[in-house]
């Protein structure tokens, strides 16, 4: 009986350890822009605050055969928009912000329109400064414009924390 309570303790650590770089990141005022019959693309926004300094790598959704993060910035008088291959840097304590015109993640291929009031799923890549990688699952609201509210997404709602 006692081995069996320590090797209950044991995974219980081995899964606590796991997830304590899960609470490393917040996730809050997300939201995807809805899209209409035919369009193949669309974007989606959030704030990023991470405990420690980590990086975005990758984002991917069932819902679009292809997602990146991607940056808007004006090239002399030209706005151009880029996939950002490296990641997006998240230093400690900070929020990064994506938004309409600046960082965002960009869905492409969409396999069906995102409809106003629907969600649709992401996951986010983070790496921390050892090279570890994590996976963020969020529920991301659609909407036709940006939401109003800054609230914090709910567990298995869209906050998560990583």
């Amino acid at each position: 009986m006692k081995l069996s309570k320590h090797l209950i303790a044991a995974a219980l650590i081995t899964a606590c350890a796991g997830s304590a770089f899960a609470q490393n990141v917040t996730v809050t005022e997300a939201w995807a822009r809805a899209t209409v019959p035919g369009q193949k693309a669309t974007g989606a926004f959030m704030k990023l605050t991470a405990k420690d300094s980590v990086k975005l790598v990758g984002v991917s959704s069932p819902a679009a055969g292809v997602a990146e993060i991607h940056e808007m910035k004006m090239d002399k008088d030209v706005m151009k928009m880029a996939a950002l291959p490296q990641g997006l840097d998240l230093p400690a304590g900070k929020a990064v912000e994506l938004k309409p015109g600046s960082f965002h993640v960009m869905l492409m291929d969409l396999k069906a329109p995102l409809t106003k009031d629907s969600s649709v799923p992401l996951t986010l890549v983070f790496q921390d400064a050892k090279g570890v990688k994590t996976n963020l699952e969020v529920k991301v609201p659609v909407n036709t414009q940006m939401p109003t509210t800054g609230q914090s997404m709910g567990a298995g709602h869209g906050e998560h924390k990583h």
